[in-house]
């Protein structure tokens, strides 16, 4: 029984994996449904669609985008590199 409803939600989940960014108006929907607030709900899809207008993206991937881990020493190991080609030349290390 366990494994019908693990290959039943495998299926579903592949099946429905590129609904995720089509369904906006799914979460001020539920907010509506839940809450009862018109307002509450008005304001989610509101801020939603002004952030995706203000920045070309939607909110999930902004936050992605946040997540996502930066390489703040690039800089620094191109600066190094480039001390290191140029010591070597000087050295006349380069054809060893």
């Amino acid at each position: 029984m366990i494994i019908k409803k693990v290959i039943v939600g495998m299926f579903l989940l592949s099946l429905l994996n590129g609904c995720a960014q089509n369904t906006v108006l799914l979460g001020p929907a539920y907010t509506l449904g839940t809450t009862g607030s018109a307002y509450h709900a008005g304001l989610t899809f509101g801020s939603n669609e002004a952030i995706a207008n203000l920045t070309g993206r939607s909110v999930a991937e902004n936050i992605k985008e946040i997540l996502k881990p930066k390489d703040k020493n690039a800089e620094f190991k191109r600066l190094v590199k480039n001390r290191i080609e140029e010591t070597r030349k000087k050295l006349n290390l380069t054809n060893q």
